[in-house]
């Protein structure tokens, strides 16, 4: 037998496992790293079936190349000869932007992911890219890039030495942190109430997370912009601000937030008035605290404008870079996303709708009308790499419909699945444990800094290509240097940008490939002034200490000042305004975090489907008698309709029903989970509704019908 030690990389939380492997190279046991310094042997059921996942026998070893409407195995470099051609074909005929981009979710927890994705889109020149940032976090990185000047300036909340924490719309105790890594976040959760602090959840479901708070607070889906902006009229009502930085926007936020008063507030939200006031002055009042809000008010109309309050809380109550309140941590490496120019969006607008470009792409949302709209600059062929979009896109049966039409697309990715079922070609990654493993941008939002490198556990077989080899040869291809040049010319590429100006490292990279040679630059250069050989002697990871503050250092405004009010944020508060005129709708749907679940990908392996982790419909007691349901209901929306089966539980609150995201796997050629279909939550939200800052997709709030079967 053989012991390895790994970084899990299945989402964000990098926990450190230790893994048991028998001579083949099969995985008889995965235990939590208890040397771990971050982690410290924490691990989730995820986690324990990082075996499972990897040996999967639905996973793709060879690549697939459509026949006569067939996708069959094919070579390397049959596979890549097909790609050149019809990516060639069709640049040549209809320019660049007849070819689109598409990044999944796990392309950030992947060194070849994050290493490739910006130089694939300036090879590209497209302006049709897409991400996964669209549909889950991008009103938080648009709400940083306006406040600070750098969108990936997240500020974090510094768990582990924090007095007060308000949660809304995240369910961290399921999700381990979202845009906040923490293992273990139930039980740091538990130290802070240990050593006398208070956890308040705002939630329109009380979750795992609600259930271990000291309270929790009901809240109409999609309304938390109005309590904040209630919370922050209340701090400057009662003469409750602390501000100890240099910011501008001050009169023009409290002349916004003049007409959010508690009543005002109640009407909206359903959060009493006198709890707002109260929770403004806790916050006020608490020897540190920070306020920390994810995917449920992300996802929501007003995504943008509650990130960006939620800021403004922690600013205006002296919270903002300061220990225990919310932090920016530091990479070990050198921070090569950070362009130190201040933030914008709008440098294109999408063709058929109009919607801004933010961070170099456009809204996942159009991406269907880009497709099936003609005219120039119509898009024909995509490029997919780790991503679902048929599944995870608002509006995905429409989506699926506009991907069958599509002239050609090339999909980066281990299954055949509800996208890829519609490539030309599909050329799958080697399994987890033959790649290396390195988080790049999820450690800017981890609670403490640290870092950990993961050599391949498993060598690749003679007919495999790494991640890192697949990607550069796309970007070769992309760039017109063909099909037949090896990655190497490419990973040479991307090294000596990096080294262009500190061309001196060069001789000194201690690197198995291109890939860790680009790390161990990248470390060298970095503030902490690490090595790969360095990571390597640390196999268990390295704590690089507590947060510190930074915001002057990454702080790139025009103004070099914090901006409280900035203008596109600022102008979008009538909107919200105006929206109190409008009449409740009688139902609502949310989605849900599975412990046991990760977006579409996780459902094909038994150990994780079942139990909690099940496609039901949440609806409460109340709404069951009320609309007379029996074991399965209709919800209908604007967007589509499904039918469901229906579980009632008091842990959602009236008027709300819940489906959790990444189900519908009738078309998966993934057993487990097409013996597990449930059905798609993304039938019934509207692409046309969008947070029009971010142009985020709304997931949340959105007005439903619930009949009887």
């Amino acid at each position: 037998m053989k012991t390895a030690l790994r970084t899990c990389p299945l989402c964000e939380t990098s926990c450190g496992l230790r893994l048991t492997l028998d001579d083949a190279g099969s995985v008889l046991r995965v235990e939590g790293d208890q040397d771990d310094p971050f982690s410290k042997g924490f691990i989730c059921p995820k986690g324990a079936a990082l075996g499972q996942l990897d040996e999967d026998p639905d996973r793709l070893t060879r690549p697939l190349v459509r026949v006569d409407g067939e996708l069959r195995p094919a070579s390397w470099e049959e596979a890549f000869a097909e790609v050149h051609r019809g990516l060639g074909e069709i640049m040549a005929a209809h320019g660049r932007d007849a070819v689109a981009l598409y990044f999944g979710n796990p392309t950030f927890h992947t060194m070849a992911g994050f290493l490739y994705r910006q130089p694939l889109t300036q090879t590209l020149g497209s302006r049709n890219v897409y991400s996964a940032g669209t549909i889950d976090q991008m009103p938080k990185h648009v709400a940083s890039g306006l406040m600070f000047g750098d969108p990936m300036a997240v500020a974090v909340p510094d768990l582990d030495r924090t007095d007060y924490m308000l949660i809304l719309g995240a369910n961290p105790v399921e999700s381990n942190g979202s845009l906040c890594v923490a293992p273990n976040f139930k039980g740091r959760l538990r130290a802070l109430q240990e050593r006398g602090g208070k956890v308040v959840v705002v939630d329109p479901r009380r979750t795992r997370t609600a259930e271990l708070a000291d309270e929790h607070l009901f809240i109409r889906p999609g309304t938390d912009a109005y309590l904040l902006f209630g919370i922050v009229h209340t701090l400057f009502a009662e003469g409750l601000t602390s501000l100890d930085m240099e910011v501008t926007g001050l009169p023009e936020l409290r002349s916004l937030a003049s007409d959010f008063t508690p009543e005002v507030v109640e009407r909206a939200c359903g959060v009493p008035a006198a709890t707002t006031v109260r929770l403004a002055r806790e916050i006020a009042a608490a020897p540190s605290a920070s306020v920390y809000a994810r995917i449920g008010t992300c996802t929501a109309e007003f995504g943008s404008t509650a990130q960006w309050l939620v800021d403004v809380i922690n600013a205006l109550t002296g919270n903002l870079d300061r220990a225990g309140g919310v932090m920016f941590a530091k990479t070990a490496g050198l921070e090569i996303f950070r362009s130190g120019q201040p933030f914008a969006t709008g440098a294109w607008h999408s063709r058929v709708r109009g919607l801004p470009e933010v961070l170099g792409e456009i809204p996942v949302a159009t991406m269907a009308d880009e497709i099936e709209t003609p005219g120039e600059g119509q898009v024909r062929a995509l490029l997919t790499v780790g991503g679902n979009p048929a599944l995870s896109a608002p509006g995905a049966p429409r989506l699926a419909r506009a991907l069958s039409g599509l002239d050609f697309m090339v999909c980066v990715d281990p299954y055949l699945n509800e996208t890829t079922r519609h490539a030309n070609v599909i050329l799958p990654p080697p399994r987890i444990l033959q790649s290396p493993h390195f988080d790049f941008l999820v450690q800017i939002i981890m609670v403490r800094n640290y870092a950990r490198f993961s050599p391949p556990v498993l060598p690749l077989g003679q007919d495999q290509r790494s991640e890192a080899s697949i990607l550069a040869k796309l970007l070769l291809i992309l760039s017109g240097q063909g099909p037949d040049v090896g990655p190497e010319v490419a990973e040479e590429m991307l090294l000596g940008q990096l080294l262009a100006a500190a061309p001196g490292l060069r001789d000194g990279l201690d690197g198995a490939d291109g890939t860790e040679n680009i790390l161990d630059a990248l470390l060298k250069l970095g503030s902490y002034g690490l090595s790969l050989d360095a990571m390597r002697q640390a196999p268990h990871g390295l704590d690089l200490g507590p947060l510190q503050p930074r915001l002057e250092e990454i702080l790139c405004t025009a103004s070099g000042k914090v901006d409280l009010a900035p203008a596109v944020l600022a102008a979008d508060v009538s909107r919200l305004l105006d929206r109190l005129r409008d009449p409740a709708p009688e139902m609502v749907l949310i989605g849900r975090r599975h412990l046991r679940s990760n977006n579409s990908w996780m459902h094909n392996v038994p150990s994780l489907v079942g139990g909690s982790n099940r496609c039901t419909l949440h609806v409460h007691p109340r709404d069951v008698a009320r609309f007379g349901l029996g074991d399965r209901a209709r919800v209908k929306s604007a967007a589509g309709e499904v039918e469901v089966s229906v579980e009632a539980t008091e842990t959602v609150m009236p008027g709300v029903v819940s489906l959790p995201h990444g189900w519908g796997h009738e078309d998966s050629g993934q057993a487990v989970a097409r013996s597990n279909p449930g059905v798609n939550a993304n039938a019934l939200t509207d692409e046309l509704v969008v947070d029009p800052v971010s142009g985020n997709a709304v997931f949340n709030g959105v007005p439903v019908q619930v009949l009887p079967v």
